[in-house]
């Protein structure tokens, strides 16, 4: 990382990486969604969320080794470091393509609804762009220096899903990623065009917070077992204050997250 994506970070919360994936890896992570999109159909997304207006797949780490590849990338890593400290770990791995047509806009949120405390942040994602994002077909907006606040947005905007007049829309190629500092309002907007909006979202969060999605008890034990031990230590499947913060989000929701 150089010193202006360090200050581009700490000051405006986001930061894109141009054409991050090589056009291989790009044709296997399109080739691999589109076959779980027509694979689980309307299942498509219920070990984690479905939604209205979009598609989504969850728990990929279990669908396919050109997935390890997002959430081990070192360029990635790094940033996500340079976020949330030394010790993080993989939240979730998911995928989200807005329909052709869709109507509605997110409502401007914080992942997790998460609040920055006294340790400092505690979430981060990274949008990997399957299709190129226009201002057209449903590209992330999001308000810089937001993840400053300390605030979500539903306790200081009287409508979330309105536009706010100091956001700004995610533009990019096939092939970029980006990397958000997820305490930063965010959320996607509609796709007005006639083809789909693919991306992935590499989801991290700090060591000590509970992971979005268990990997460890989501994953299937065939795919534990040939993990690497660089793997196993992004997914905490060894790590037991995570299997206990899992545990303990598990009882109080009554659904595995």
């Amino acid at each position: 990382m150089t010193d202006f994506d360090r200050q581009q970070l700490h000051d405006q919360g986001y930061l894109i990486l141009r054409g991050l994936i090589d056009p291989d890896f790009l044709a296997g992570l399109r080739r691999r969604t589109d076959e779980l999109v027509a694979l689980e159909g309307s299942d498509a997304g219920a070990e984690f969320r479905k939604e209205e207006g979009a598609i989504r797949l969850a728990n990929l780490l279990d669908k396919g080794e050109v997935f390890e590849r997002v959430v081990s990338h070192p360029v990635m890593l790094e940033h996500m470091q340079a976020i949330l400290g030394e010790k993080f770990k993989l939240s979730s791995l998911n995928y989200r393509s807005t329909n052709p047509f869709s109507r509605d806009a997110q409502p401007l949120h914080s992942d997790s609804g998460a609040i920055v405390d006294a340790i400092g942040y505690s979430v981060a994602n990274s949008v990997w762009l399957l299709d190129d994002f226009t201002p057209e077909n449903g590209a992330t907006r999001f308000v810089p220096g937001t993840h400053k606040l300390g605030k979500l947005p539903q306790e200081m905007l009287a409508d979330p899903q309105a536009a706010h007049p100091a956001e700004e829309l995610l533009i990019g190629k096939a092939g970029d990623v980006a990397i958000m500092n997820a305490h930063m309002w965010h959320g996607g907007t509609a796709n007005r065009t006639a083809t789909p909006r693919r991306a992935l979202h590499g989801f991290f969060t700090r060591w000590d917070k509970p992971q979005q999605q268990y990997q460890k008890r989501l994953l299937r034990p065939e795919t534990i077992a040939h993990l690497s031990p660089k793997l196993r230590a992004i997914l905490a499947i060894d790590d037991p204050l995570n299997d206990e913060l899992c545990a303990r989000t598990t009882s109080m929701t009554g659904f595995l997250k």
